[in-house]
């Protein structure tokens, strides 16, 4: 599988109140589990992320639970009210366990 890489496009500044747009993107294969091998026959095991979060200052901002039938490269947006300064935590978790992270820092004036 290509290396799995997590993107974000989040404003760095934003002023006390604004509605600011989260913009988040995962190259991640996601196979299904319902495809063969051509070379061997054998059915390629499940792996697709399961699950996506999003934080800010460790509070839950947007979440989502992932089904199989998603695409590639899960692509997600969301808004917020931009209220104090602050850390953004993004973390991607795949049916393995393994949780990929991003992080991005927002100042409020």
């Amino acid at each position: 599988m290509a290396k799995v890489k997590p993107r974000v496009k989040a404003p760095k500044k934003a002023g006390k109140g604004d509605i600011i747009t989260v913009k988040t993107l995962i190259s991640h294969k996601m196979e299904t589990g319902l495809r063969k091998d051509k070379k061997t026959g054998e059915i390629i095991p499940r792996q697709i992320i399961n699950k996506f979060e999003a934080q800010f200052n460790g509070e839950t901002v947007f979440s989502v639970d992932i089904d199989p039938a998603i695409s590639a490269n899960p692509y997600f947006q969301f808004k917020m009210r931009a209220e104090e300064s602050g850390e953004f935590a993004f973390m991607w978790t795949d049916d393995s366990g393994d949780t990929y992270t991003k992080k991005s820092k927002l100042t409020v004036s």
